[in-house]
């Protein structure tokens, strides 16, 4: 273990941070050995729990808020930030719905048997401890602790200092339950201060406790988190999406998705950052593409093409095709045909989801095949890029990387596999 001994509060965080994690490593060995109705018992009775607290989560928020706005935390930010009866309701839904799923712990992967008689098996089990450093939503807390208990993982959470007080309150919820149900409540810790040095040494020194770290929030936390671990990393750098709206597509289809895609929540790693529109679209096409844009209170950016068919879109920046704007804003180029929309993605998108407006199947199977992003999507918004939407429950993240996960990270991507192998007394000659 690694101490700055002219540092006291260094010294401090080292053996709490230890502590957490010889904690959460004890807890993650009983937990693996709890059956599935003891795993679902703890996410209903903390469900229950976010219920029965939903006056002490929102005068905990209320207070986070405060600080935020005080702090000039962005719009996009505090709308991550905010919590209200609804999106409560929301989390304890989300716990519901994984209590649902089907039990990722156990299942038989692939199964066969060798010319000597050796039954070999491929079978499901948790990870172990999971990190995860996030920003900004608290529901993360509920959502990510769910799916590491119903994958029989133990986690340690590391939320963002102004969310403080809300995680605090959430994560009593569901430590609560998890104590409820007769598991070890240090299953789920969270780390008990803001100080940064701490997540650096969460990620430098506690690989003897945690197997893998799942970073969520914004670009410059999570190329923190991949530049400074020395743990396996689960996530995606940023969500820079495009929606390439074709020739063959439908007007009022694209405009509904492409609204939708960017200004639903503009502030969510799946929010379109790009639209691309083929140049041999209808001609009313790109006029009113651009215009419900604009009426729906987006700022468009747009390249020589798009300012012709608009007076209110402005000039588009090289810098604009590679940024996340996580905001109302978005960038708008015109392209020659689908190998064009293909090369645009390549060379400025981020690998998290992609979108086809067409009515042409032939193009659409085309776009779908040689995208390569982890999510990739025909006639859909980009928002649907979703644990909850693809029917996980809930997700803690998306992962870009190509190694484990990939998309929507839910239950069954926090295991890994062991092999079991079964024989009658074979001996290797």
């Amino acid at each position: 273990m690694t101490r700055d001994v002219k540092n006291p509060d260094s010294i401090a965080i080292a053996a709490s941070m230890q502590d957490l994690g010889a904690a959460a490593r004890a807890a993650a060995i009983s937990l693996s050995a709890a059956d599935e109705s003891q795993r679902n018992r703890a996410l209903e009775c903390s469900a229950k729990n976010l219920r029965d607290q939903q006056g002490a989560i929102l005068a905990a928020n209320a207070i986070d808020m405060q600080n935020a706005e005080l702090g000039g935390l962005s719009d996009a930010l505090l709308d991550r930030l905010r919590l209200d009866p609804e999106r409560v309701e929301v989390m304890a839904v989300g716990l519901e719905a994984i209590i649902e799923l089907p039990d990722p712990i156990g299942r038989v992967l692939d199964e066969w048997q060798r010319p000597n008689g050796l039954v070999i098996q491929r079978v499901a089990v948790p990870l172990g401890v999971i990190g995860i450093i996030y920003e900004s939503r608290p529901n993360v807390t509920a959502d990510a602790a769910a799916l590491c208990i119903k994958s029989g993982n133990a986690t340690i959470l590391r939320g963002g200092s102004e969310s403080v007080n809300s995680n605090h309150s959430i994560y009593q919820c569901l430590r609560g339950g998890v104590e409820s149900a007769g598991i070890d409540p240090n299953a789920i810790q969270i780390v008990p201060t803001t100080d940064r040095a701490a997540v650096g040494y969460m990620l430098a020194a506690m690989g003897e406790w945690i197997d893998v770290v799942v970073p969520r929030g914004g670009k410059s936390l999570i190329k923190r988190v991949q530049d400074e671990a020395r743990i396996p990393v689960i996530g995606h750098l940023e969500g820079i999406c495009h929606v390439y709206v074709h020739a063959a597509a439908d007007v009022d289809m694209a405009c509904d998705i492409v609204v939708n895609a960017k200004m639903r929540r503009t502030g969510i790693c799946g929010a379109a950052e790009t639209i691309l529109v083929d140049r041999d679209a209808p001609p009313a096409l790109l006029p009113t593409l651009l215009a419900a844009l604009l009426a729906a209170g987006c700022e468009v950016r747009g390249d020589a093409a798009a300012r012709a068919a608009n007076a209110a879109v402005v000039p588009v920046g090289d810098d604009d095709w590679s940024t996340e704007y996580l905001d109302a804003i978005v960038s708008l180029r015109v392209v020659d045909d689908v190998q064009a929309a293909i090369d645009h993605i390549r060379e400025f998108g981020s690998g998290h989801t992609e979108s086809i407006v067409t009515d042409d199947n032939a193009i659409a199977g085309f776009f779908l095949k040689h995208v390569d992003s982890a999510i990739v999507l025909h006639n859909a918004s980009t928002q649907f890029a979703d644990g909850g939407e693809f029917g996980m429950g809930a997700e803690i993240g998306i992962a870009t990387g190509r190694i484990h996960a990939r998309g929507p990270v839910g239950a069954e991507q926090l295991t890994t596999y062991k092999y079991i192998v079964r024989g009658s007394g074979q001996t290797r000659p």
